[in-house]
């Protein structure tokens, strides 16, 4: 008897949970790695270097929020080796796993006060074993997402990846405001600033979740019995074929996160330290500044994926950069006033709707410039080259740039540079959304509807 397939109702009740549990666990897990920027900027300086000045300390600081991101391509070439090679699935729950484990231990570790020197040095340890696992898991959670619904609905399915960011920031500035409410002055320093940290246990449950009840993508598991067919088999070194087959492709996936990232990390990292020691502000003032832009980045992201399913990748995209690109020196001009209305007007414009725009469509885009047998690869590769290069570095530039010029116009210099490139790689690299919609085999073999 020839097996029959299983109801419609049971395959979209399949994805409206992986849909759930790629949700959870990437707002948890970008929480994770978040909450290490706040405290870095608010924390660690004090904590972990506490013999250094307030402009060294913060810079020290985020020295170590860089670790993470240098970290993070090695992750990447790691997990995206498992992904290809074993399934989407395993790669992603041993990330989750690994951030769960290394941000509790962060909540864990002594203070320089308690055990010297070696504190900065198990704090950067664990922070580059955070970047080990953030680095292969947006891969994951990206392709079990987009290779488990139909062409036409990439885009949407895709953000719910990209949501998990905002989601996260508003978590981790939510927690940081809480506790600071509620534990006040030493006690903050001494042992308040832990408990975000050891709240990351409850991404444990989503990681048991996605074992236990989420199957691996239908593109994987096509894969799997196509493995005789070698042009279809699974790759032996699938990042080494990525780099020397499409090299150009990494690259300019990697430039399309340039602004948007630049943009993000400057919101929410440098500005809550510029604010505080340059300008005067509270800490809890600006802390509401990032969670109402990272409120109001969530809608824009995900109707600039749904629209991308109708429209294109790459108009949406480019309109996020033109925004960045024009808003660069405004924004700075906006947060110089010192005004936290002005202040929230600049994260608006830049990051809720300018980055935001760009990172709606981007998980999709991403996933279609790959052909399936080496994709975990590619798109971890372009998304994490990213990270090392604009992400882990911006709030350090943030800090040092204005100390060494005596005023932000560098920094504008810098946002508008890196709009540019994510203007000009969105301008070069091809639309998907024609070529992946024609393609009938694809709409035929994944029929749910999102």
């Amino acid at each position: 008897m020839t097996p029959q397939p299983p109801p419609a109702g049971s395959e979209q009740r399949k994805l409206r949970q992986l849909m759930a549990a790629a949700l959870v666990g990437s707002s948890i897990e970008a929480y994770d790695f978040l909450i290490y920027g706040t405290a870095a900027a608010l924390v660690f300086g004090e904590v972990f270097f506490p013999n250094s000045s307030s402009l060294m300390g913060t810079l020290l600081s985020f020295s170590t929020f860089w670790v993470g991101f240098l970290a993070r391509p090695l992750g990447g070439l790691i997990f995206g080796h498992v992904g290809d090679t074993f399934g989407r699935k395993p790669a992603l729950v041993a990330c989750l796993a690994l951030i769960a484990v290394a941000t509790c231990a962060i909540g864990l570790l002594p203070t320089a006060a308690t055990i010297g020197v070696a504190a900065p040095i198990l704090l950067l340890v664990l922070r580059f074993l955070q970047g080990l696992a953030a680095g292969g898991h947006w891969g994951g959670v990206t392709l079990l997402l987009t290779e488990t619904t139909r062409p036409d609905r990439k885009g949407r399915a895709g953000t719910f990846s990209q949501l998990g960011t905002p989601f996260g920031l508003l978590l981790g500035t939510g927690a940081f405001l809480l506790v600071g409410g509620l534990v006040r002055g030493q006690d903050f320093l001494a042992w308040g600033w832990r408990i975000p940290f050891l709240a990351s246990a409850l991404l444990i449950p989503v990681v048991l979740f996605i074992q236990l009840r989420i199957e691996d993508s239908p593109e994987f598991r096509r894969l799997q019995k196509r493995a005789a067919d070698p042009a279809t088999a699974r790759a032996k070194a699938p990042i080494l074929e990525v780099v020397r087959k499409h090299p150009r492709r990494v690259l300019l996936g990697a430039g399309l996160l340039c602004g948007g990232n630049a943009t993000f990390y400057t919101s929410v990292a440098a500005v809550l330290d510029y604010g505080v020691r340059e300008l005067g502000l509270t800490r809890n003032e600006l802390l509401m500044v990032s969670l109402a832009v990272s409120a109001a980045a969530i809608p824009v992201i995900h109707i600039a994926g749904s629209l991308s399913d109708r429209y294109g990748r790459r108009p949406i995209m480019l309109a996020g950069a033109v925004i960045m690109t024009v808003w660069a020196f405004p924004y700075f001009w906006l947060v110089d006033t010192g005004s936290i209305v002005s202040i929230l007007i600049a994260g608006l414009v830049g990051t809720s709707l300018g980055a935001a725009m760009v990172f709606g469509p981007l998980a999709a885009y991403l996933t279609e410039l790959f052909e399936p047998r080496i994709r975990y690869s590619g798109i971890t590769l372009a998304y994490q080259l990213a990270s090392i290069v604009v992400s882990g570095g911006t709030p350090f530039l943030m800090t040092a740039l204005p100390a060494a010029t005596g005023g932000t116009a560098a920094l504008s210099g810098f946002l508008m540079l890196m709009a540019v490139c994510t203007l000009g790689c969105a301008w070069a690299l091809p639309e998907t959304v024609p070529r992946r919609l024609a393609a009938a085999e694809d709409a035929a073999a994944v029929p749910v509807q999102l």
